[in-house]
């Protein structure tokens, strides 16, 4: 997910809007999505077995995702017995606009994300372990307290997405290099507007 900046240049891009923005407030669609778009194509059964839900809950999120334009049908891999889909973007933006336009929506979606992201960070925590010694200490989850104006939030986003978009991005569905894994990369740059707490 990224926020209100353009994709990078040749990136495509499945932009929220009101219209669209109840696809993605719901938890599993947001875990199908992901699901796509990290481990590549698959079938509502694969999905099943992949997240842990059934044929039948992931078939009918599948096809609720397609309705608003994030997932697809993977002709390549398509046949008669089976519908394989892929997702239709490798990343999807939004606006705050679009979030604050309908709130209990932008709640939900922002709900799933979360949900999403923490998942992730605890299956790295029960993971690690086990994982090979060079990556345990390769990854960090650090966060820090900043004294900022509005266009100076704006320019650290631009500059933090700036060195990301400078790494190579992930393709499921290229060949895997030696040592290398994919590698989330999570960002909020949020202020925290509202009645202070009193010392």
């Amino acid at each position: 997910m990224a926020s209100d900046r353009k994709p990078a240049p040749g990136r495509r891009s499945t932009r929220l809007d009101p219209r669209n923005l109840k696809g993605l407030a719901h938890p599993l669609r947001v875990e199908i999505l992901g699901s796509l778009r990290v481990e590549g194509p698959a079938t509502a059964s694969v999905l099943a077995a992949r997240l842990g839900e059934s044929s039948g809950a992931t078939s009918y999120h599948l096809r609720q995702l397609a309705s608003f334009g994030f997932v697809e049908e993977d002709p390549a891999r398509g046949s008669a017995r089976e519908r394989w889909w892929r997702a239709s973007s490798p990343s999807t933006s939004f606006s705050e606009e679009a979030l604050l336009a309908s709130p209990e929506l932008g709640a939900g979606f922002l709900r799933s994300v979360a949900a999403a992201h923490a998942e992730r960070a605890l299956g790295w925590i029960e993971a690690a372990p086990a994982a090979p010694k060079r990556w345990r200490a390769a990854g960090a989850m650090d966060d820090w307290a900043l004294d900022l104006d509005p266009a100076q939030a704006r320019e650290l986003a631009a500059r933090i997405e700036a060195l990301v978009a400078s790494y190579p991005r992930f393709d499921p569905e290229a060949p895997r290099s030696a040592g290398r894994e994919l590698v989330a990369v999570q960002l909020q740059i949020l202020p925290r507007i509202g009645p202070r707490r009193p010392s």
